[in-house]
């Protein structure tokens, strides 16, 4: 996410850090730096221009020039401007979710055709019914695309929501009104109404969106933007924010986006809170959008409290105590205790999500980590075990060649991967048991033997 803003802005930022002394011609020199970066993370050139305008006025004033530590300060002033930019000044209560109503509380999720808003519906009604423990109803206002009303009632299942079904042949209006009505009746806590879209902004959608939101008067009129569209997505924010009063936006596909230009433009074009962030296909894979926090990960620092946070929803704390409990007890660690940490690793997004949240200096350190290989073979790694006997995996040793023939047939891999799994559950083996014993020197040898492992060091 951000790659590319996030690997130049990192290395301005360090060269910055280390001026003892701020001019106009290094300042100006670094100004550059940063307008060119934006620019090359497809960032609005109106926004660009308005941000370089606001860090030179503050670069030059006492806050930086009087400090002990300009570099540092002048950092400071680009984080802070880069979470303005992405709302940080807006009020608190405007970037949270209105459910202070009389429910349903109704969201409407308006946006254009492939901008993700059926799977951001399903992962806000997961968000909602986790997080906030609202019963939530969905109903597919889009009669043009049977897909799209299959999609909804499927994504609505597996989040735990209802799901209102869509009469055939009625209009769009008729139809939220009718799942309003049902809202009521039922007690529903939140309505969800996901829109039709088009390929690009015409007048038909524009008008019958318009017409939604009179007949709803939702308490959130939120914009689902691809974040991979660009100064696209800047140029349809605008003709959504002058036709409907939104009250917020939803990033989506911001994984996918090496540039992130729509994250930095969006919001300042529309003057709305960027709301929620969507990453991945997974449900579970939407974030709260926090502008000072986004703006640390935008300059390289990192988001160690959203990684935290995955950690505490990911994480089951009974497995974890129970394997402790084991270890300190002095049982063995086996096969099933590997499989359920590779589990563990697997629910919290990968390797790729945990670099991603990790400072600049140390994911560069694991730069040659190619996460997308890193993250088969994790899930290899899970099938492997999956296809052992509960003894084989609580006695490895009972693995020897004809077992391991049928567990790679039965897994779908290669003997020689069978082989690579059990030397890899070893070298952990090994660790476990020093950290058994309390030898913490030879815990950080026997880390350093599991060189090769998916996410794992490298030399």
């Amino acid at each position: 996410m951000l790659e590319q803003l996030t690997d130049r802005l990192a290395r301005i930022a360090k060269q910055i850090r280390g001026q003892a002394r701020l001019t106009e011609s290094n300042t100006q020199d670094m100004l550059r730096e940063v307008r060119l970066a934006l620019l090359e993370a497809d960032v609005a050139l109106p926004v660009v221009r308005d941000f370089i305008e606001r860090v030179r006025a503050r670069a030059m004033g006492q806050e930086v020039v009087g400090s002990l530590t300009p570099g540092q300060a002048l950092v400071g002033v680009v984080h802070k401007e880069l979470a303005r930019l992405m709302g940080a000044e807006l009020p608190a209560q405007q970037r949270e979710l209105n459910l202070a109503v009389t429910p349903p509380a109704v969201f409407l999720l308006a946006g254009l055709q492939g901008a993700g808003k059926t799977t951001s519906t399903g992962k806000l009604a997961k968000w909602l019914i986790e997080e906030r423990k609202k019963k939530v109803l969905t109903v597919s206002t889009d009669v043009y695309r049977p897909a799209a009303i299959e999609q909804l009632r499927s994504v609505s299942e597996a989040a735990g929501a209802e799901f209102f079904a869509t009469p055939q042949g009625a209009d769009p209006v008729d139809i939220a009104r009718q799942a309003l009505s049902h809202a009521r009746r039922h007690y529903v806590d939140v309505l969800l109404v996901d829109s039709a879209g088009r390929t690009s902004v015409d007048q038909p959608m524009m008008d019958e969106i318009a017409q939604l939101h009179e007949a709803l008067a939702p308490a959130e009129t939120l914009f689902v933007v691809d974040a991979m569209l660009g100064q696209d997505a800047v140029n349809t924010a605008s003709a959504f924010a002058a036709r409907l009063p939104l009250t917020g936006i939803v990033l989506t596909k911001l994984d996918g986006d090496a540039r992130g230009g729509a994250a930095l433009s969006v919001g300042q074009v529309t003057g709305k809170p960027i709301k929620f962030a969507g990453v991945g296909e997974k449900l579970a894979g939407l974030e709260r959008f926090d502008p000072e926090r986004m703006a640390g990960r935008v300059l390289g620092m990192g988001d160690i409290i959203a990684l935290v946070e995955d950690v505490q929803k990911s994480i089951d704390v009974e497995a974890a105590e129970r394997l402790t409990q084991r270890m300190r007890s002095g049982a063995r660690f086996d096969l099933t205790d590997f499989r359920e940490q590779v589990v563990q690793m697997r629910r919290m997004g990968g390797v790729g999500n945990l670099l991603d949240k990790l400072p600049a200096q140390l994911a560069r350190a694991a730069g040659t980590v190619n996460t997308q290989d890193a993250d088969r073979q994790v899930r290899r790694l899970e099938g492997i075990i999956n296809s052992m006997t509960p003894q084989e995996r609580a006695k490895p040793e009972l693995i020897k060649a004809s077992r391991k023939r049928r567990i790679a047939t039965g897994s779908g891999v290669a003997v020689q991967d069978v082989n690579r799994l059990l030397n890899q559950f070893e070298q952990v083996q090994a660790m476990m048991k020093q950290m058994q014993k309390g030898g913490m020197g030879k815990m950080m040898r026997a880390l350093g033997a599991m060189r090769g492992m998916p996410g794992g060091p490298r030399k």
